[in-house]
């Protein structure tokens, strides 16, 4: 007899690729996914999967590399972000059709910021990649998603892991995936360290210039736009080490946040399968591999 899960998913930018290994091993271990809640990189794996395409996403991103994912970036000089965002949403639209979040075979929610109001937004109702476009907005990234007067941010604001977002039935377990756990990395082989991509120095120069890099100084790496993003980081993980702590989950799989860096989304497989032995190991599974 399969086992009812109630499936939350963290943020945490390319890392959240390593949910699609996470779900994959719950699978084929014979838990049956009932309901799944997620928060920016979640909420997009969360919402394909609720629509039953995520292996043909998987397949798809299993092809991108660095000049796949750099054709992808629609990058504007804005002080709004660096990333429009539609480019993304429109591929894998051919991949994922749009559709209404209540059509879902699966209740799904996403969990999104409101920027002026600063409070949380939850998507359970509506069309799937408007609430997947406002979750996924990560300030001085992505540009905020825009619903008439209301401007959505990443949702990892306020619920980087939204357990209390979940629909629950009576009986299921709580599986959690965080993305961004403080364990230390642990490689299973030498991994790529290749700073100098194409698309890495384009979105760094980028990010001089939005930032303007004070101080100048290349000793001190800590310019406006770095300062910002760490200081978004340290909130993210104090607010979900909150969150963790005040739940009891069944099954906890945990990535490291070392693991891989927030923009290697040319690095899909390989993050995919971290994923795949973070639930292994959550499982007291014998890893492989």
């Amino acid at each position: 007899m399969k086992r009812n899960v109630a499936l939350v998913l963290s943020s945490g930018g390319a890392r959240g690729f390593a949910h699609i290994g996470a779900i994959k091993v719950l699978e084929r271990e014979g838990y049956n996914i009932t309901s799944v809640a997620g928060t920016s990189m979640g909420a997009l794996i969360g919402g394909i999967y609720a629509s039953g395409r995520l292996k043909q996403f998987e397949d798809w991103v299993d092809t991108l590399d660095r000049m796949e994912v750099l054709k992808l970036t629609d990058i504007s000089v804005s002080t709004k972000g660096l990333i429009r965002g539609v480019r993304i949403i429109d591929r894998i639209k051919k991949i994922v059709p749009d559709m209404n979040i209540e059509d879902l075979p699966i209740p799904y929610c996403a969990v999104a910021t409101d920027l002026l109001k600063g409070a949380e937004e939850v998507f359970t109702s509506g069309r799937l990649f408007t609430a997947i476009r406002a979750s996924i907005s990560i300030p001085t990234v992505f540009q905020p998603f825009r619903k008439g007067n209301v401007y959505y941010v990443d949702g990892g604001l306020v619920n980087p892991v939204p357990i209390n977002r979940v629909a629950r039935s009576g009986n299921d377990m709580l599986a959690v995936v965080n993305v961004n756990s403080p364990q230390p990395h642990e490689p299973s082989h030498e991994e790529e360290h290749h700073e100098d991509s194409k698309l890495m120095a384009r979105i760094k120069k980028l990010q001089s210039k939005l930032g303007y890099q004070v101080p100048k100084n290349k000793r001190d790496e800590i310019g406006i736009f770095n300062l910002t993003n760490r200081s978004i980081s340290i909130m993210l993980n104090r607010i979900t080490d909150m969150s963790l702590a005040n739940h009891h989950i069944d099954i906890m799989i945990e990535v490291s946040r070392e693991s891989h860096g927030t923009y290697d989304f040319y690095k899909a497989a390989e993050i995919i399968r971290e994923g795949e032995k973070a639930a292994e190991k959550a499982l007291g599974m014998n890893i492989t591999g």
